[in-house]
């Protein structure tokens, strides 16, 4: 695979891109629905997310909308976003959490920390079906519109020389209706579909938070 090496803004896919882009001095991940969506909720009223290792057995499903309030130090299980921050933690780099609520606020603290970005859209797996309790089993990542769309929010923000991979989520950000997008996909419309409206209807409101949730000891803060 041919890297992006040369360009300070760049963008890869899920647990291969954190790989990918391991030599950037900032990753940023983004997990739109719903890990990312939830720890700026948490973040934001002054409280803390550790990222905990996600089992198929666990049965936990992440509620945004139930974390509203939240000002302690919360565990958060996730097949994506967690297990990214995760790995991107190993590399060195600085972490950063973005959702579409709060992607200006990271893009700033991101250029602030230092030239070479990489954001990190987690992407959903085939297979996996969060909604449902009991052992389940996931493939392999099946990128989805709400994480292009906020990998794009926080990428239309930075400035830089920008991989083409980089430009065109920035332009597909900047061109769509984003709330009537994450509303309408495979994604947005399972959690409508299935009484989880109030999730999406949290994650669709764009650069409404100032949090900047970071990674330090194994905890966003």
């Amino acid at each position: 695979m041919f890297s992006q090496e040369g360009y300070q803004l760049r963008l890869e896919w899920g647990p291969e891109g954190v790989n990918a882009l391991r030599d950037c001095d900032v990753l940023i991940v983004v997990d739109v629905l719903s890990f990312t969506t939830s720890v700026d909720l948490v973040v934001a009223n002054g409280g803390q997310v550790r990222p905990a290792r996600w089992r198929p057995e666990s049965g936990k499903t992440l509620r945004p909308a139930s974390l509203a309030g939240e000002t302690g130090l919360v565990e958060l299980p996730s097949p994506n976003g967690s297990n990214l921050c995760f790995l991107a933690g190993e590399t060195g780099a600085h972490v950063l959490a973005a959702c579409l609520r709060n992607a200006t606020a990271v893009a700033k603290r991101a250029q602030e920390l230092g030239e070479r970005i990489g954001v990190i859209p987690g992407g959903e797996r085939w297979g996996l079906d969060i909604l449902k309790s009991g052992p389940r089993e996931f493939g392999p990542l099946r990128p989805c519109v709400e994480d292009y769309l906020g990998a794009g929010a926080v990428l239309a923000a930075l400035t830089g020389t920008a991989s083409p991979e980089a430009r065109l989520a920035a332009t597909a950000f900047r061109t769509t209706d984003v709330p009537a997008a994450v509303r309408g996909c495979g994604s947005g419309r399972e959690l409508v579909e299935n009484g989880h409206a109030a999730d999406v209807d949290l994650a669709v409101r764009v650069n409404v938070s100032t949090a900047v949730p970071m990674l330090v000891d194994g905890v966003l803060r």
